[in-house]
């Protein structure tokens, strides 16, 4: 019998050295499993089931359990019955994960919203487009291009490709229609960026001047600029790792302020010749836009007032963290077709239905090469001037998101190319580059 007890008491001791050393996983696994289900359940309007076998699926996702509380429009993920974590919906700003059971009954700002244009035509409204045959698509073809990435193994859940401001070929996965939100995970970062140069050309903003953070003034992180920031080049400390407890992984389901994550980190390389990629530096980006209103209520307002709404896409919604801050690394939900508008409005240089949001210059700005990217990346936008895509013009540039979110803008072409997925499995160079061959 004694034993017996000693076993058993080796075994308890087992399993709680085990449950401690892995609590902090445990933690980042529930909230991500709660924070996706939430927003696919409240934002994007699926079901928990269909959210659980798809988007929470994999490794080590699939340990949490789900359950929904449809009055609170909350969610509780349970991992082994171990911990659990709790994100909760607001209207306007979409969902976040809980620290505290009183984060669930407070009251949250939201941001004050446009009348959505549903009598203009597609681009510039949300109606059906005036169909335009051009006769140098060759559609057939086009559409066998779309094959490259509804290949099961791709997991594409939408696409759609738009020549000269015309729709040319469109395809969604079941389950999907031109209605669905689909979160664009850090196509958000291209919003932010964007913002900037609204602001640049409001002159409300030169991106050239110092990070404006008081921690920073009296050490040699007084030296960063926004452009550095906007570039992911300010040489600051960050660890982009999803699959361990990094810094960006606490960020996203443990800091109840997002903004202040990248504040707190030293220098590890010189300003303007350490490129690195990282969310914390965009959300830090989405502090400094609040830096520039004396309200909170004017800062959420801006986004959509003096962007997403005003060029009509009106189905985004752009979730906040507990502080009321916008996670501009990760959290924009919008159509493929809204997703596409903002492809176009860079393809017209910052001009929308007869006014300018941006200069021309702006983005130049945004499409040059950061110093030490190889030729990869911007201002919060990727690049092919490294030729990543040999079969693609170099002068493409794109915004991009985990698992194959992307818009792809091709100037040369006057086209704009949406995919939307689960998987980056998909050939890119193929899929661009047969698209490009079909029109003539």
């Amino acid at each position: 019998m004694k034993i017996f007890k000693r076993m058993l008491l080796l075994v308890a001791v087992f399993i709680t050295i085990v449950v401690v050393y892995n609590y902090p996983k445990l933690n980042i696994i529930a909230g991500y499993s709660a924070k996706n289900a939430a927003s696919s359940v409240f934002v994007a309007n699926r079901s928990l089931a269909f959210t659980d076998t798809t988007d929470n699926n994999f490794s080590p996702i699939n340990l949490a359990s789900d359950q929904v509380q449809m009055p609170k429009k909350a969610v509780i993920s349970s991992v082994f019955g171990l911990l659990s974590r709790t994100s909760f919906y607001r209207e306007g700003t979409g969902s976040v994960v809980a620290l505290k059971e009183e984060d669930i009954h407070k009251s949250y700002l939201a941001p004050k919203r446009g009348v959505p244009d549903n009598d203009t035509p597609f681009p510039y409204g949300n109606a059906a487009q005036k169909d335009t045959v051009f006769t140098n698509v060759d559609y057939e073809q086009l559409e066998n291009a779309l094959d490259v990435l509804f290949d099961p193994e791709n997991k594409t859940r939408a696409a759609v490709v738009v020549y000269k401001n015309q729709i040319i070929a469109e395809r969604y996965a079941a389950g999907f229609d031109q209605e669905s939100k689909i979160l664009g995970w850090s196509m958000t970062k291209s919003i932010v960026g964007t913002l900037f140069g609204v602001l640049e050309h409001q002159n409300k903003m030169n991106v050239f001047d110092k990070a404006p953070f008081n921690d920073w003034q009296n050490d040699e992180r007084s030296q960063i600029t926004i452009h550095n920031l906007l570039q992911m080049n300010s040489g600051l400390e960050w660890n982009e790792d999803y699959n361990t407890i990094s810094d960006v992984s606490k960020m996203l389901f443990l800091e109840r302020d997002m903004t202040k994550s990248q504040i707190k980190k030293p220098l590890v390389g010189a300003p303007n010749e350490s490129w690195y990629y990282s969310s914390g530096t965009t959300n830090l980006l989405s502090g400094i836009l609040r830096k520039q209103f004396q309200t909170h209520q004017e800062y959420l307002d801006f986004w959509y007032a003096d962007l997403i709404d005003k060029i009509g896409m009106n189905s985004m919604l752009v979730e906040t963290d507990l502080a009321g801050n916008y996670v501009g690394s990760s959290y924009a939900w919008a159509t493929a077709r809204d997703w596409s508008k903002l492809g176009l409005l860079y393809l017209h240089n910052g001009h929308w239905k007869g006014k300018q949001l941006f200069t021309k210059e702006w983005v130049k700005y945004a499409t040059t090469p950061t110093p030490t990217s190889d030729g990869q990346y911007g201002g919060q936008i990727w690049l092919n001037a490294g030729k990543t895509y040999p079969n693609v013009p170099k002068n493409m540039y794109f915004f991009s998101g985990y698992q194959g979110q992307n818009v792809y803008i091709l100037p040369d072409k006057d086209l704009v190319v949406v995919r939307m997925g689960l998987t980056k499995n998909a050939d890119v160079d193929l899929l661009l580059s047969e698209i490009i061959k079909n029109i003539k």
